[in-house]
Formats: C-alpha cells, structure tokens, sequence
C-alpha cells in the first residue's frame, strides 16, 4: 500500500522525470523472465540526482518512522536496495546489513552482510516490489538469523496479485512510496501517455505473464 497519495503523486513525477521509469506500449521491454513489458524501472538512477535521492531517503525515513517506530537494524535487499538502504539508515542513526539472494559460495559463506544480533527489530528497504519473491526471500533468510522483521518499505510497487498475496502469507506490512496506479494517473495527467496507451498498460499489470504487446 502506498504512504499517502501526494507522496505517490510526486515520486512517480519524479520517476518519470529521470526517466527512472519509463513507459513505452508500443515498443516493449523484456524482462529477464522472459515477460514482455511496456514498463521498464530502474530505480538506481535515482541515486545520480542529489534532490530526488534525499527526497527518497527522507520520505522512506519518515514511513518507517510513522508505521513502525525506531529500527534497531535497516536491511537493504541485494543489490538494486543496498544504496537506498544506506541512505535511510544514515537518515534514522541506525546500523545496516544487507541480504544476498543466496549465502555466498566462498569465504564466510554469508547471505546476510552486517552485523545482527538475535532479537533485533529490522526494517526492510526495497527499491522495487514485483512479485515480492526475493524481497521475502531475504526476510526468510533474516528470520532465521533471528531477526524480528516488523515491515518493509519501497520506492515502487507493481501492484500484481501475487505480491499482494505473498505478503498476506508471510503477514509482513509492505508500505510504498508509489505504485502502479499512482504511475499511470501522473503519466496520464503529464501527457508522458496518451489516453488510448492507458489501456494497454493496465491490460499488462493484470496478466503480465501472458501479454506479448499485441
């Protein structure tokens, strides 16, 4: 769920603005699953503009703070979080780890990069949520290093009913700064889309599996 809806207004404003997210129907992007999309974010570009990336570090800092209280631990999610994460840990005076998608095949062999502590509160930061599988998998991966996960926040959320559900099975509060939703109505209202595209794109959101653009 997103924050607030001016919050959702401005970040997908200024998503679309650095081109962050872009938006093209009619020459789609492929997806390292195989997915065809006329959606394609990279939220890392960010991190190249000084005024949007505090914007999304303080913002960030401020959900956390509203919905979950002072983290013992921020927990950025490998790779595309690590940077956001830091940024949000810097912002509340909290200490970072970072997860991998797996334990590491050499050396100390870690998933969990950081020091944690058994018992400890930890705040998820995400830059992206599609499914929600590797998000949940690095909560999975910190509970059983005996964290207490008490909830996740992220720059943008595909809205897809698997993510929804997910995060319904693994009873985790995912709070966003904006969503797809919110995406389409400021790409709509500042002609980044035209009407006749709107269509196509929710047609996607709502079988992204199966659409091939046509």
């Amino acid at each position: 769920m997103i924050f607030d809806k001016n919050t959702a207004k401005k970040t997908a404003e200024l998503l679309l603005k650095i081109k962050a997210i872009k938006l093209q129907p009619e020459e789609p992007f492929s997806w390292a699953s195989g997915w065809k999309s006329p959606i394609y974010c990279d939220n890392r570009v960010t991190l190249s503009y000084v005024m949007i990336r505090n914007y999304i570090r303080e913002n960030l800092a401020k959900i956390i703070l509203e919905k979950h209280g002072q983290p013992d631990v921020i927990a950025g999610v490998a790779t595309g979080a690590i940077a956001i994460g830091v940024l949000v840990a810097q912002e509340l005076g909290v200490p970072f780890i970072y997860v991998r998608p797996e334990p590491k095949q050499h050396g100390r062999k870690n998933q969990i990069e950081g020091f944690l502590d058994s018992g400890q509160n930890v705040v998820v930061v995400e830059d992206l949520i599609s499914t929600g599988k590797s998000s949940l998998n690095a909560v999975k991966a910190l509970k059983e290093a005996g964290a207490r996960v008490i909830g996740m926040v992220a720059i943008f959320d595909y809205g897809f009913e698997i993510a929804e559900n997910n995060f319904k099975e693994f009873h985790l509060e995912l709070t966003t700064l904006s969503d797809y939703d919110n995406l389409l109505e400021q790409a709509l209202e500042t002609n980044f889309i035209a009407t006749k595209q709107l269509g196509t794109l929710k047609d996607w959101r709502e079988n992204p599996a199966e659409w091939n653009g046509n």
